[in-house]
């Protein structure tokens, strides 16, 4: 059963986008009026990574299996075949895995035959033959076989018409002296008709007669010479063209399959095409001669929906743009002079709080979670559905009496099992791999500690400098996330919470070496010796990071009454977004709860006046309620929220000339901080920065 995509209406319901777009509605199969006549746009989605692309693709495709011509190819995952010669190409081999998808039965309509593309694969196939090759030969020839049987399934699967393809070349070069790629593409594109293909799939040869340099006529002269050119092409300085040309010959069959006389009103909708990270070079190859012949004025009626990692793609500069939520009733799509303008380019839009909050009920029936778990998974996750979706399923798995003491931060901590048949894994590796698939992010993980690029650039000089020899590591790391769909802020060289917030679990905890923690100590120990003796509000947030709070109260209480008051509260408010040094699965609630409530000392009892006591153990009550509330992995503390309110309105009233900011900021803040925004600065700016 599919699991429910929560956010994702207004493209999977009956009336939503996929439905007006094909025509049938999603699993039932009931026709439903096209929105964009015989010209539907090739739709492709647009986000980073853990938006939901893929899980929208699959989505799609298991609601329309069965009822519509349908594959779903992911252009990352086409590998090439062991030992594959100059005919292969990753073109040809999504082109072949496209046609085998399509071929499928589906209701109430005979499987579509791919005579064309079966021909040209055929044809060139033999690029680069000579002889001494014939056991690459027969392997690449066998490997037509699953294209060959969408035309006769028997005949194709069959070995038989390699043989004759082989003895057919074997006597035609030793007529010829010369045995050249052209008669492998000869012989096999013979063999085939002849062995393969029935009367009237024969004439489907004819089609080639229209490409380049072939005399522009059908026939089966025109076709002959055809396929010969698209084999020279493709072997030459022209394969773009000639791949071209195929991806053509694939929707060509695909509209015979509906518009053919003998087919006639048996089918419904339209065939669908799914192409996952189409960003890359492959899924560019594939589009584009489909925009180009519609951009024509030809029409074949396929719909094709992509997935882009790259909103700014290239090939997307003149797709018409809309978002998610405004394509649930209509999509318009203009065609334009320009060949981008048969694209629309739809914008995937993070979760709601309220969807948030359903996907965690969905796994917790019960509601044994703090009520505040949701809230506190989406200002972490920032809405990303993978995040979301996988600490809900963790927290599921969780057994019910444990689940009241859950934070987002003990979610990092658990074992998950993802399958039946796998043991579990830690979540927050698993988090990270999915959203930063590769080799392990070992650099980025210690640039995550870095504030801005230039501390960055200085953590890597100091302590990556063997990981690359090409350049400055972090300007690399940067522009890899930018590649990758991540979005730049202020305040952080890894903006992003979510993925912050891993790759600092994987620095702190992958070593496994606690309570030492060597490789965190080591990291923030070189960012607060970088920024000199001087306690700068950088250095200071590196001594929280450290464990070390003292110094920073001791230097915020010697400046409090300073005239620059909202300055004070700038250096608090950065001091304080220092990551907590936690403990791995720390049970019991967070340390720094009862140092801001006042219940703990949180340090040594300092000395002095009254008054210079009194505001050192407010301005430490402070810092640790700031410290705690904005922090993404701990849950909101209304209590805590109350107490901060507190501290500030207690120094308004103890300071000589700034009461008004310090009074504005005990109102602001705690507003600030229930809405999932940064404290603001001056207190109250309506934006929350």
């Amino acid at each position: 059963m599919d699991r429910e995509l929560y956010g994702r209406e207004a493209v999977l319901d009956g009336t939503g986008l996929i439905a007006r777009l094909t025509g049938l509605t999603p699993y039932h199969f009931a026709r439903t009026a096209y929105e964009h006549g015989d010209d539907p746009p090739v739709t492709v989605f647009t986000g980073g990574r853990g938006l939901g692309k893929t899980a929208l693709l699959k989505q799609i495709r298991n609601a329309y299996r069965g009822g519509t011509p349908l594959a779903l190819l992911d252009c990352a995952g086409v590998v090439p075949p062991a030992d594959h010669g100059p005919g292969w190409s990753p073109v040809t081999g999504a082109l072949a895995e496209l046609a085998v998808q399509l071929s499928a039965r589906v209701y109430a309509a005979r499987p579509v035959e791919f005579p064309r593309l079966a021909l040209g694969l055929a044809a060139v196939t033999g690029t680069g033959w000579s002889q001494g090759d014939d056991e690459r030969v027969r392997r690449d020839l066998q490997r037509l076989g699953p294209v060959l049987a969408t035309v006769d399934e028997a005949k194709g699967a069959a070995g038989v018409w390699v043989a004759k393809v082989l003895s057919k070349l074997a006597a035609t070069a030793a007529e010829a002296g010369a045995p050249l790629a052209g008669l492998l593409a000869e012989a096999t594109v013979e063999t085939v008709l002849e062995e393969v293909f029935g009367r009237y799939q024969r004439k489907s040869r004819a089609w080639y007669g229209s490409y380049r340099n072939a005399g522009g006529h059908g026939g089966s002269g025109g076709g002959e010479l055809g396929l010969h050119r698209l084999a020279v092409d493709f072997g030459g300085g022209r394969r773009a063209e000639a791949e071209g040309f195929l991806v053509n010959a694939l929707l060509e069959d695909l509209r015979q399959a509906y518009l053919g006389l003998t087919r006639r009103g048996t089918r419904r909708g339209r065939p669908l095409i799914l192409l996952d990270n189409a960003h890359l070079p492959l899924g560019r190859r594939l589009v584009e001669p489909v925009l180009r012949e519609r951009a024509a004025g030809r029409r074949d009626q396929t719909v094709i929906v992509a997935a882009s990692r790259e909103r700014d793609h290239e090939g997307l500069r003149r797709a018409t743009r809309l978002r998610l939520p405004e394509v649930a009733h209509r999509a318009p799509c203009p065609r334009g002079a320009e060949i981008g303008s048969g694209v629309l380019a739809v914008g995937l839009t993070p979760l709601s709080a309220a969807h948030t909050r359903a996907l965690c009920e969905g796994y917790d029936p019960p509601g044994r979670a703090p009520a505040a778990l949701p809230d506190a998974l989406h200002r972490l996750t920032g809405g990303r559905p993978l995040g979301v979706a996988l600490l809900g399923r963790a927290l599921g798995q969780v057994p019910e009496d444990e689940r009241p003491a859950l934070t987002p931060a003990a979610l990092l901590d658990l074992t998950l099992e993802l399958r039946e048949d796998s043991p579990a894994v830690p979540v927050a590796p698993a988090l990270l791999a999915e959203l930063l698939p590769g080799p392990p992010p070992d650099a980025l993980a210690v640039l995550a500690a870095a504030r801005d690029e230039e501390s960055a650039r200085m953590l890597a000089r100091a302590r990556l400098r063997a990981e690359s020899d090409d350049g400055d590591m972090a300007l690399r790391a940067r522009d890899a996330l930018r590649a990758d769909g991540w979005p730049d802020g202020p305040g952080h060289f890894v903006a992003d919470p979510l993925l912050r917030a891993l790759l600092l679990h994987r620095l702190r905890f992958h070593d496994g070496d606690g309570p030492g923690y060597a490789a965190w100590r080591a990291v923030h120990e070189t960012l607060r010796s970088r920024y000199g003796p001087a306690p700068t509000p950088y250095r200071l947030r590196e001594d929280l990071a450290l464990g070390r709070p003292e110094e920073a109260v001791t230097e915020l209480c010697r400046e409090f009454q300073g005239p620059d008051v909202t300055g004070w509260l700038g250096r608090l408010r950065l001091i304080a977004t220092a990551p907590y040094p936690r403990e791995h699965g720390h049970p019991g609630p967070d340390p720094r709860r009862a140092v801001a409530l006042g219940r703990e000392p949180g340090g040594p009892q300092p000395e002095g006046l009254d008054e210079e006591v009194w505001l050192h153990l407010c301005v430490r009550r402070l810092l640790h309620a700031l410290w705690l509330l904005t922090d993404p992995l701990a849950l909101p503390d209304e209590e805590v929220v109350e107490r901060l309110a507190h501290e500030l309105r207690q120094l308004s009233g103890r300071h000589l000339t700034g009461t008004g900011p310090l009074w504005e900021a005990a109102t602001h803040w705690p507003r600030d901080i229930r809405a999932w925004r940064e404290p603001s600065l001056p207190p109250g700016r309506g934006d929350g920065v």
